[in-house]
């Protein structure tokens, strides 16, 4: 280790050790020494502290973690983040100016609805003379009004079986929009001479009274006797829930006489807005009944080829059978013969 640590010092180092030794080992004692040489042992024991080479830690050095910054108050963070201190003065102006902003865009909103009407008014007066061309066509084809409210899921579900005996007779739908479209629209059912009732047209209107809100009026039904389908279907009802838990739907006539809530008149909707734009969708709609009756006829179909082949199975069997008793008793005859 000696050897190692001094061969790091210089040439003045090997100097004043040579004057160490020769002064440790020379004189009895340090004191004899003159005052240099004195000076210089004090020196050299000194010496490695101030010029030896620092001894490295095999430890990486660690890093101290900062310290985090004190947390700071609202208006501290405000600041500090570059954004204007507001006061309440200055908050309320902001309120009222984005009030007026969204004034304007609801000004906007109000001219683009008003040029929408305009639009649909325009074109509504261009689509009666296909409907009208249309209603033309229709009434060749029996039944078509019936058979398309029948397919149709909402509308299907509040027919009954004498709804649909009557809705037979049923020759034309027309929809009429009011000039002013906001103000509202009339449903016309037109009928041929029928047992149900004395009207040729029954119709439905919805409006805006006087007050602005929605309302509706309609044709008043004139039963024949004994013919009142609504009767009928309060009759029907009671008579079901006595039997089971099953309410029966209301008779579909029944709507012409419903006023309590005519913005949401669910009926009324359905045909203006999507049975009257294309009712042929639905009267192409096959009839579930019909696709029932042919799938069970080509079941009955599939059971009768299969029994037939079951059948000729069956005689394929037999005649196997009746080969292989005749070969059977060839083969005895033969060995009685050879026994013979």
């Amino acid at each position: 280790m000696r050897a190692e640590h001094f061969s790091q010092l210089d040439k003045r180092t090997l100097y004043i050790k040579r004057a160490f030794y020769r002064l440790i080992y020379g004189l009895h004692s340090v004191q004899h020494a003159s005052g240099r040489a004195r000076r210089l042992v004090v020196w050299f024991l000194d010496f490695p502290n101030s010029t030896a080479p620092k001894r490295q830690s095999p430890l990486p050095p660690q890093k101290k973690k900062p310290r985090p910054p004190p947390a700071l108050g609202p208006e501290e963070t405000s600041a500090s983040a570059g954004l204007p201190k507001m006061g309440e003065k200055e908050q309320q102006e902001a309120i009222e100016h984005i009030d007026e902003v969204q004034n304007e865009i609801d000004r906007l909103n109000e001219q683009a609805s008003a040029e929408i009407l305009k639009v649909e008014q325009k074109y509504n007066k261009l689509h009666q003379p296909f409907f009208q061309k249309r209603s033309e066509l229709i009434a060749k084809i029996p039944n078509f009004w019936v058979a398309t409210f029948v397919s149709h899921p909402q509308v299907s579900a509040l027919l009954g079986e004498e709804d649909e005996e009557a809705l037979h007779y049923l020759t034309r739908v027309e929809v009429t929009e009011f000039e002013d479209i906001k103000s509202g629209y009339r449903i016309d059912f037109y009928f041929d001479e029928n047992p149900y009732f004395e009207n040729k047209v029954l119709s439905k209107e919805f409006h805006l009274n006087e007050s602005g809100d929605p309302s509706s009026e309609s044709t008043e039904i004139k039963w024949k006797s004994g013919k009142d389908l609504m009767k009928r279907s309060s009759q029907t009802q009671n008579k079901a829930s006595r039997k089971r838990q099953h309410e029966e739907p209301e008779s579909f006539f029944a709507w012409f006489t419903d006023h309590s809530d005519a913005g949401a008149d669910e009926l009324g909707e359905v045909i203006k807005d999507d049975i009257w734009p294309n009712p042929l969708q639905y009267y192409l709609v096959p009839d579930m009944d019909d696709e029932e009756g042919e799938g069970e006829e080509d079941d009955d179909d599939d059971d009768e080829e299969e029994k037939g082949l079951e059948d000729i199975d069956e005689e394929g069997d037999e005649d196997e059978g009746e080969e292989d008793e005749d070969d059977d008793e060839g083969e005895e005859g033969e060995e009685d013969g050879e026994d013979d």
